[in-house]
């Protein structure tokens, strides 16, 4: 079904509404209209990493985990397994007369917003800090949820529009001020794309105002860019709570009626809350601050989507989905692929990965997070059928060995004065790692750390992280550790960068799982025991705590990610290493519909099979607006055997080959363009970290 089909449906069905009925489609729990042959539908459902709060569901990899592995073509083929779960589950609940909340087929996915700063706490959500990295993982993404058939197979929808990351204690009535470059290079482009590129079928408002406006009843963001400008066809969702914070906490309008009004004349069509379902959209129109013609406008996108997800076919689309494909074979082995590939191998001292299983005889694996489920499963998840646990993955390879599990300290103490607890465990720790051939330390942070605000409860408060460091008791127990063994190894889980202390630089090796999924476990034990080489690549810059990171409540990008930081980090964004080594030669560009192709000859020059992840990137050369250090603008990847070699081709669309000027213009960098490709950053630092260098040409 075309949209202008399904839009022609709509507006004929909403033409036989009353006004009240109207009314009732605009809140996420819209009602039955049985005369119409409309049943209930609850609009609100999470499909982030998997379906979410709905029961049983494949548990992949958080979204920044997925990012890490720079593989936007696996991330479709995820995606399109998230909408075949959804479209089952469904379809189960339909037979059952169920129309709750999480049982829908609109999902709120995917979260594309700019992981700028690395405190805060909902960035395990986004594909990273990069633009072009955001752009193409979620561009993948909506399209592998929505499908390619006549039928949306679900509805995706980008969120949260616009300017929003952090800091989540104040994101109810936070300003975000931002300039017009700013604005259109960094919080602006995902968006854009999005909608231009993969027609993702709706759009979440934030909850903060941007330059004074809230974003959920900014004409400026939903009318004039979004719609206007973009042409953007699908329709637009607040925010839970945002609509009813423009005068609760905003203050820009004075009461729910004319807040109401304020988001339907800007755009936003469809309320989560409650504001547009107490009678204060009557109000407004009885007041004259809108019209029966805005409600019209909003009903008809939001019955144009039911329309395209085959809400009101005879026969409905993909109703041949059975309940079996949750959770099945075929998506856990997709689960372990992609949890594979998004672990990083940040330190690898002495080569001493991957490791000999026949030499260990006794191993100690330390930590609180060694047994974490909490740990694999990030935020906004599903309940997978079987997890498996870090712990678990690291005993399967060991069957003959002694595996010593224990908790060695408590994930983090209580923030509230006096109800710490002790380090009671650390004793225990330091004798099992005296005895151990190995010990493995099992650190980090998991969703009741760093989240969304409501969801964490800790020391760091409302979700967002104080530092980059481990909580205080784990600092404790890495210490304690470190004294007593150089046999050491930490694998690290957290939505963002951690600094580890002196774990950095005692530490053999450190692997960053992120929070893996399901399977996490095992992937994890993969790339220990040397199964996997690991190619995952940082999607944000993991920054020392003594960095000079600006304020969270500041939007200048200055100073901010890879793009625009001025000192050296702890480890820098796209890097990652390998159990083995590859080689870049006969580098050539080429024009291309759109932009340029590049071609590069990759080759496995070390002894082990591996994939790699190669990284394109372009240095724009203009003196009159800021340009960053350096614009990520194309990757691809290959997995090669010792000694093979293939050539890569990647597209680099000349939208990312421009510089933004002060009005937020896209246009030609004035004194000329290089680019860069390999397996990381063309920086020096980067290179030396790799131990090789990128290939570079000028256009």
């Amino acid at each position: 079904m075309t949209r202008e089909e399904a839009r022609a449906r709509a507006k004929e069905l909403v033409a036989r509404m009353t006004l009240e009925e109207k009314i009732s489609q605009m809140v996420y729990d819209s009602r039955s209209i049985e005369r119409l042959g409309i049943k209930p539908y609850n609009w609100w459902n999470e499909a982030l990493h998997g379906v979410a709060r709905a029961g049983l569901a494949t548990v992949f990899p958080q979204a920044i985990a997925m990012a890490a592995s720079f593989d936007p073509e696996l991330l479709g083929k995820v995606a399109s397994a998230i909408a075949e779960e959804a479209r089952a589950k469904y379809n189960a609940a339909q037979r059952e007369g169920d129309h709750g909340i999480y049982k829908g087929l609109t999902f709120w996915s995917p979260n594309i917003n700019i992981f700028r700063d690395p405190r805060w706490g909902r960035g395990q959500e986004t594909y990273g800090e990069d633009p072009f990295l955001t752009a193409t993982m979620g561009t993948a993404f909506v399209k592998g949820l929505q499908g390619d058939g006549e039928f949306l197979k679900a509805a995706a929808c980008a969120k949260h529009f616009a300017v929003h990351s952090g800091p989540e204690a104040l994101r109810h009535s936070f300003n975000a001020e931002v300039d017009d470059h700013d604005l259109f290079e960094t919080y602006l482009p995902a968006f854009e794309r999005l909608v231009k590129d993969s027609k993702v079928e709706a759009v979440m408002g934030a909850y903060n105002r941007v330059n004074g406006e809230p974003a959920c009843g900014s004409k400026r963001l939903l009318s004039d860019i979004l719609r206007d400008e973009w042409g953007f066809e699908g329709h637009v969702v607040s925010d839970c709570g945002a609509i009813a914070d423009f005068h609760n906490n905003h203050r820009v309008t004075s009461s729910a009626p004319e807040s109401a009004a304020m988001a339907i004349k800007a755009g936003c069509d469809l309320n989560c809350g409650c504001v547009y379902a107490s009678g204060n959209i009557l109000v407004a129109l009885k007041k004259g601050m809108i019209s029966e013609e805005d409600i019209d406008r909003s009903v008809i996108r939001l019955m144009t989507t039911r329309f395209l997800l085959g809400e009101f076919e005879n026969e409905r689309p993909y109703a041949d989905i059975p309940l079996e494909v949750v959770d099945c074979p075929e998506h856990q082995m997709l689960n372990l692929e992609l949890a594979r590939e998004s672990i990083v191998l940040l330190k690898n001292a002495d080569s001493i990965l991957p490791l000999d299983a026949s030499k260990l005889k006794s191993v100690a694996v330390i930590g609180p997070i060694a047994k974490s489920i909490k740990v694999l499963e990030g935020n906004y998840c599903g309940t997978a059928g079987e997890y498996v646990t870090i712990a678990d993955g690291i005993r399967r390879y060991l069957p003959g060995a002694r595996v010593n599990v224990v908790m060695g300290s408590h994930l983090y103490r209580d923030r509230t004065e006096g109800t710490s607890e002790p380090d009671d465990r650390i004793s225990e720790a330091v004798a099992y790692a005296r005895l151990a051939d190995l010990t493995i330390l099992c650190v980090g942070l998991d969703p009741t750390i760093e989240g969304e605000e409501g969801d964490a409860s800790n020391e760091y408060a409302a979700g967002d992280k104080h530092n980059l460091l481990l909580p205080k008791s784990q600092q404790n127990l890495v210490d304690a550790v470190c004294r007593v063994t150089d046999r050491v190894i930490v694998v690290a889980t957290a939505g963002s960068c951690l600094d580890l202390g002196i774990a950095n630089d005692h530490a053999k090796a450190i692997l960053h799982a992120w929070y893996p999924g399901a399977r996490g476990g095992e992937a994890v034990a993969d790339i220990l025991f040397g199964r996997v080489s690991p190619s995952g690549r940082l999607p944000v810059t993991f920054y020392h705590e003594s960095n000079s990171i600006p304020d969270i409540t500041d939007y200048c990008m200055d100073g901010r990610t890879y793009r625009y930081l001025k000192e050296k980090p702890l480890y820098p964004f796209g890097y990652g290493l390998s159990y083995t080594t590859f080689s870049y030669n006969d580098f050539e560009i080429t024009p291309a519909e759109g932009g340029y192709r590049v071609s590069v000859k990759v080759t496995n020059t070390g002894c082990r099979a591996g994939r790699e992840v190669v990284q394109v990137y372009a240095k724009m050369r203009d003196s009159r607006y800021p340009a960053p250090n350096y614009q990520l603008c194309g990757i691809g990847s290959v997995t090669l055997n010792p000694g093979e070699t293939a050539q890569i081709e990647i597209p680099v669309s000349q939208y990312w080959l421009k510089v933004v000027t002060d009005k937020g213009e896209r246009v030609e960098p004035n004194e000329g363009i290089t680019l860069y490709v390999g397996g990381h950053q063309p920086d020096d630092y980067s290179c030396q970290l790799c131990s090789s260098i990128c290939l570079e040409r000028r256009l």
